[in-house]
């Protein structure tokens, strides 16, 4: 006598069966939205950090403008305009580092013409970093003795060294949660001797 299955045991097994692939399944998805989460965001922090550490580096080698403008052009919470030959040319451009969205940007011109102008229509504009989330402001500036300028038209003339904090995070309704990068930088052409 032939044994075999009945329907029901046909159709258990195949629920059975269904389950387990749909777990399976439910498991890898899980894990391939995590790893993709966990690399943006470790993404998006290395792109901060080299931002900063050029932005740092720029900032310390900050001088006058061909055009002579002052050093520092504009000092606010959100938004640093200076000058210094970036890219070694012995041309001095104009940088301008800000928040646009959550996006942190840069901003260059090079000088032009004679009498040497900074046209802002030639601006070009890159992204250095992603996923900025500061609520708190991005540029910090201090005198030369340490103390916070909280005053807009102090920091032009005042700031020896500044702070620079960002707030990275892709998905900040998940964890990991914010990344904190912050850097301190003295402007070599404005440190005072004390």
């Amino acid at each position: 006598m032939k044994r075999g299955f009945t329907l029901i045991e046909a159709i258990t097994t195949i629920a059975i069966l269904i389950f387990v692939v749909a777990a399976v399944s439910a498991l890898i998805i899980y894990t391939y939205r995590s790893q993709s989460y966990s690399f943006q965001q470790s993404s998006a922090i290395n792109e901060a950090r080299k931002g900063i550490e050029t932005m740092v580096r720029e900032i310390r080698e900050a001088r006058p403008g061909d055009d002579g403008s002052y050093i520092i052009e504009k000092a606010d919470d959100f938004e640093f305009i200076f000058y210094s030959d970036i890219d070694k040319d012995e041309a001095t451009e104009r940088v301008r580092y800000f928040i646009d969205g959550t996006n942190f940007k840069k901003g260059v011109i090079e000088p032009v013409g004679w009498p040497i102008s900074y046209p802002a229509d030639e601006e070009r504009i890159t992204i250095l970093s992603e996923y900025v989330r500061n609520s708190p402001p991005i540029f910090r500036y201090f005198d030369g003795d340490g103390n916070e300028i909280i005053e807009v038209p102090a920091r032009l003339k005042d700031t020896k060294m500044m702070q620079v904090y960002l707030v990275i995070n892709v998905n900040p309704n998940r964890a990991p949660q914010d990344f904190v990068l912050e850097s301190n930088v003295q402007i070599r052409n404005l440190k005072t001797n004390l």
